[in-house]
């Protein structure tokens, strides 16, 4: 281990999060980080559970004094969102994660930082490691593959839990309580491909320099959807082509960053193409001048060895343009609040076929039905498949929580501040515990973290100092109601 976090506060939390960092925890691949916190609960002498979707919870009796307090359930996800730069070499399967510190920010190189959601892991360990803070009977939950489907949570027995409190450490703003999130799913058009030959030029047309972001958190930032893009810049340019392929994005909810697109032209035409693009790029950069100011359009010459038809081309151009993205609507009982929203995360072209994928949320379950039938229909405007996957519910704000009035009343105490009490568009697993587990009430707390989803994702140290002090206060202060 490089000891980047030595030094810094709070030094256990700290050293756990680098300790997981060297850790490959990428959705799908979490079997190592799974085994590494059953062993630390081993060492502790701490009775865990292991399921079968790799999820662990780990159980640590009261401390003295606590033994009559409702049991706590602290929960978070061991696994992460892997997206990287362009240029990086980094290989999530096998690489740890490259920590640099620039002030009070932890940073990742080139990569996703994974803070999203390790930095719940770490503070569950410090936890369950220090005998001397005070706490009710405690039940850890560390779930698997959150960012991409939720499928540990969606598996989870709850009956190996007891807790009427759950805890959840997902959240990315220091001083707000969340008490509700809305639900989503994950859907996809798949186009059958036709291809024809050419002998036009190839060129490659590269969309990057988006700042990208979280397809919930952050998707009323107006971020540029390089997938959206290139549909327009395929429709805009006012030359002959042939179409070749289409590629962009990584993870159905993040905002992407890049896409690229392979066209044939004809030679005569390369001027013509060269100034469309310059036009483009001006149009571009006016429309996002403010909130991602870096879009370029690179372009460069390219090998194939097929291209679509004609008609395949169409259907191809049609779709990226008419695809639902972006906020559908705005919550119109809690101001600033979106309400629904989609994000066409992923395009790519795969063998005989380019797929197209969403990931749709709303706090509203008829909204996002809505959402997914307007994809639907066009999909089978265009004859093609359509597929819906990884449906989670909305967690709707309770009605005289008890575990929300003592998280207000401790932090006021703490702090002398009033909390801010939200509900969210991202999506959180504590709907999907809370329809199983009668009788249990949710919160969400986190420390200040950016650009989740996104290779310059960070967190703030002296935030994580004061979630830490405000998780241990909240622990404490339970036997006082």
């Amino acid at each position: 281990m490089t000891n980047i976090l030595k030094g810094l506060k709070p030094q256990s939390v700290l050293n756990y999060f680098e300790q997981i960092s060297q850790i490959p925890r990428g959705s799908g691949n979490e079997k190592a980080i799974s085994d590494f916190l059953c062993n630390f609960a081993k060492k502790l002498n701490l009775e865990y559970i292991q399921d079968e979707n790799l999820n662990v919870i780990i159980k640590k009796q009261a401390s003295k004094g606590y033994e009559n307090c409702p049991g706590v359930i602290l929960q978070g996800h061991m696994d992460m969102v892997c997206e990287k730069n362009k240029s990086s070499n980094h290989d999530f399967l096998k690489d740890p994660i490259k920590l640099r510190v620039d002030g009070d920010m932890i940073y990742a190189t080139d990569t996703t930082l994974g803070a999203d959601d390790g930095i719940a892991v770490a503070y569950v360990m410090a936890i369950l490691a220090d005998n001397t803070i005070k706490h009710p009977a405690l039940e850890v939950l560390l779930t698997t593959d959150e960012e991409a489907g939720m499928t540990g949570a969606m598996n989870l027995d709850t009956n190996q839990l007891s807790g009427k409190y759950l805890i959840n450490l997902d959240s990315e703003e220091e001083g707000y309580i969340l008490v509700g999130c809305a639900g989503g799913n994950r859907n996809c058009i798949s186009l059958p491909l036709e291809f024809t030959t050419s002998d036009k030029q190839g060129m490659l047309i590269e969309v990057k320099g988006l700042l990208g972001g979280h397809s919930g958190s952050e998707i009323d930032k107006n971020h540029a959807n390089s997938n959206k893009l290139m549909g327009r810049i395929l429709h805009l340019l006012n030359i002959e082509y042939d179409l070749v392929s289409v590629n962009g994005g990584l993870k159905q909810n993040a905002i992407p960053r890049e896409c690229d697109a392979i066209i044939a032209i004809n030679h005569d035409d390369l001027d013509k193409f060269n100034a469309n693009i310059s036009e483009i790029q001006k149009i571009f950069n006016h429309e996002y001048k403010a909130s991602d100011p870096n879009i370029k359009i690179e372009v460069s010459k390219a090998s194939y060895d097929r291209v679509l038809t004609d008609s395949c081309k169409d259907k191809v151009i049609k779709i990226l343009n008419l695809i639902p993205n972006g906020i559908q609507t705005m919550c119109a009982d809690i101001s600033g609040l979106v309400e629904s929203s989609t994000n066409i995360g992923v395009v790519k072209t795969k063998d005989n076929v380019m797929l197209f994928e969403s990931a749709t949320r709303s706090s509203v379950a008829t909204r996002k039905d809505d959402i997914n039938n307007k994809i639907k229909l066009l999909a089978q405007c265009f004859e093609a498949g359509y597929e819906e996957t990884d449906s989670y519910p909305e967690w709707e704000r309770a009605t005289d929580s008890k575990l929300e009035q003592i998280s207000i009343d401790v932090y006021k105490k703490l702090t002398g501040k009033e909390p801010k009490i939200l509900t969210i568009h991202a999506g959180l697993e504590c709907g999907l515990f809370l329809k199983k587990m009668q009788g249990c009430e949710a919160i969400s707390i986190g420390p200040n973290a950016y650009d989740v989803h996104t290779p310059n994702e960070h967190i703030s140290i002296s935030s994580i100092e004061n979630t830490w002090k405000y998780l241990l206060s909240l622990l404490e202060n339970l036997n006082q109601y």
